[in-house]
């Protein structure tokens, strides 16, 4: 019997272009799709709850759309060295295929691959996830970037990003599937108590919505995406952050679809500044936990005000804007970037709480929270990570308001009776306390 390949799916729950579905295709063998649940192995992080939701709902499409072409998804949980070794032994599979993966679940990848090798197996791996590898995008002295403007241009002087690859139509199946955990015995979803019902209202997940979801935003809404995106009110954002993030949509697919349509500059360079997340995870794996920019280790957290974090979190600051981004995001699982900007920047510049917190907190309650952006997002608002200039910058929440809800649509509907709460804070005191705190910082330059 020929011995079959398992494509390894992990952040790339997808059936086009996927260039290991694809690499697995072209060896002319049958195929066994893997996904493991590893929230083990060093330097994986265990997914938040809104993620966890998503994932049990991409993952059951993706295994109704295998099923479909005649393939399988095999299920299994705990650290990836030793669950894949073992699922490749159940099948006696000759060959692995995988999408790569980067920061610190790269190095989870590479010993696995060294290990399999020596056990006589062929291991390959694709770039399916970013537009452009990380270590092919250096500045003149062969550095990494941290300013987003000269990396993404010199992205662009790079060959253009690949043409996304064809859906398979068939799969060719195995004569035997190893045994498979049963997706409901994961428990993602939540029971007790079930607070999913706005996720279940908001989204729905899998690589069909994926692609639905950005042929409506290519129609609807590239025109005035330029010019409407920062109106949290106005609907003219993608939408496509989690199907990116769960790679039910490939950058590639996301890419050529929007190039050359009216309208598309500053769109794709939004994927730029995902590009320079994970371009910045890559080389510093750490980004979650550590400040990117050293001498932001000398800023001076006073304690810990849980009042405070906690009122941040249930969106009862007194500030509307604030209020209504966190009530957005506890019935969503998705906040406007825009406000995720001002949310966070009241957090850390206001509240004078460490940029970690709210990190742990998005990482939690957001359907798109990946290991890159999330934490490369919250250190550019706090001023410790890449492009962060002026790294003192404060944004101010009644101003923002006044700029891009004018009418009080977005207020409105997410928090109609935040102007009746007193303030947690003096906007105008805890700037300059923020000011004050960002001297310290300065003086280690």
């Amino acid at each position: 019997m020929p011995s079959p390949s398992i494509v390894w799916f992990r952040d790339d729950l997808r059936l086009a272009d996927n260039p290991a579905l694809r690499a697995a295709i072209d060896r002319g063998e049958p195929i066994i799709g893997l996904y493991v649940l590893d929230q083990q192995s060093p330097g994986i992080r265990p997914l938040g709850g809104a993620a966890r939701w998503w994932l049990h709902h991409s993952l059951a499409s993706l295994a109704e759309r295998l099923a479909e072409r005649g393939g399988a998804l095999v299920l299994r949980r705990g650290p990836a060295e030793r669950v894949v070794r073992e699922a490749v032994a159940d099948a006696g599979a000759g060959a692995v295929f995988w999408n790569r993966r980067y920061g610190a679940a790269r190095e989870v990848d590479a010993r696995l691959k060294t290990g399999l090798r020596g056990d006589g197996v062929t291991v390959a791996s694709f770039a399916g996830s970013v537009l452009f590898e990380p270590w092919t995008v250096r500045t003149g002295g062969g550095t990494p970037f941290s300013v987003f403007t000269p990396f993404w241009r010199a992205c662009l002087s790079l060959p253009a990003p690949r043409a996304p690859l064809p859906e398979p139509r068939t799969i060719a199946a195995p004569s035997r599937v190893p045994a498979s955990a049963a997706l409901g015995d994961w428990e993602l979803l939540p029971t007790r108590p079930d607070w999913a019902e706005g996720l279940r209202e908001t989204w729905e997940p899998g690589e069909p919505a994926a692609r639905a979801r950005l042929r409506e935003f290519l129609t609807d809404d590239l025109a005035r995406y330029d010019r409407a995106r920062d109106s949290p009110a106005a609907g003219a954002t993608s939408l496509l952050s989690p199907r990116l993030r769960w790679g039910e949509l490939s950058p590639f697919t996301v890419w050529h679809a929007a190039a050359g349509t009216p309208g598309a500059g500053r769109f794709l360079s939004e994927l730029g500044w995902r590009e320079f997340a994970w371009h910045t995870l890559h080389h510093f794996p750490d980004l979650a936990t550590k400040n990117l920019r050293a001498q932001f280790d000398a800023f001076p957290w006073p304690p810990l005000d849980r009042d405070h974090l906690e009122a941040w979190q249930r969106g009862r600051t007194g500030i509307p804007l604030v209020d209504a981004g966190m009530a957005e995001l506890w019935r969503t699982g998705y906040m406007h970037n825009r406000v995720r900007m001002v949310t966070a920047s009241f957090l850390v510049k206001n509240l004078l709480i460490d940029w970690r917190h709210g990190e742990q907190w998005f990482w939690d309650t957001l359907v798109d929270a990946d290991d890159a952006s999330n934490p490369f997002n919250w250190q550019w608002v706090a001023g410790s990570g890449a492009d962060a200039a002026p790294y003192f910058r404060v944004f101010n929440p009644e101003l923002q308001r006044t700029k891009f809800d004018a009418d009080g649509a977005y207020t409105t509907r997410w928090a109609p009776d935040a102007e009746e709460r007193e303030p947690l804070v003096d906007l105008a005191a805890t700037r300059k306390a923020a000011l004050a705190a960002y001297e310290v910082v300065k003086r280690e330059r």
